[in-house]
């Protein structure tokens, strides 16, 4: 249970997020423009972050994940 609350609250920076996905910032940025990446959230005025738990559950299924809404 203490180990879903701290993903749930864990914040990756974009190069936390290349590295664990392996995707490069233009794809990431290309997969969030088509719905098929979780998309970031906001910081500051110049920092985005993505949840941890949007991460892994992209990487449970990179192929067919689709951001609902």
């Amino acid at each position: 249970m203490a180990e879903q609350i701290q993903t749930a609250l864990t914040i990756l920076r974009r190069k936390q997020v290349e590295a664990a996905t392996g995707l490069s910032r233009s794809t990431i940025y290309a997969r969030i423009k088509n719905k098929t990446f979780p998309a970031a959230i906001q910081l500051g005025p110049r920092a985005v972050g993505w949840r941890a738990g949007d991460i892994e559950a992209f990487l449970a299924f990179p192929a067919s994940f689709r951001v609902e809404g």
